[in-house]
């Protein structure tokens, strides 16, 4: 069984665990709706990418 031969100290371990937070979501205005959208995402209220219909209009809930 694997055993560590030192105490990794509390910065060592912090520098490594450093990427692993989680990133905020990349929200923006819609320029059509004005509503916020991820981007590179398909808005799936409208249906439409980059000003161009792709799906169905779902509509309002």
């Amino acid at each position: 069984m694997a055993v560590p031969k030192s105490k990794i100290s509390t910065s060592r371990r912090g520098m490594r665990r450093s990427h692993d937070r989680l990133t905020a979501v990349n929200y923006q205005e819609d320029q059509e709706t004005g509503e916020y959208k991820r981007r590179h995402h398909i808005d799936l209220k409208s249906g439409r990418y980059r000003g161009k219909q792709v799906l169905e209009a779902k509509g309002d809930y």
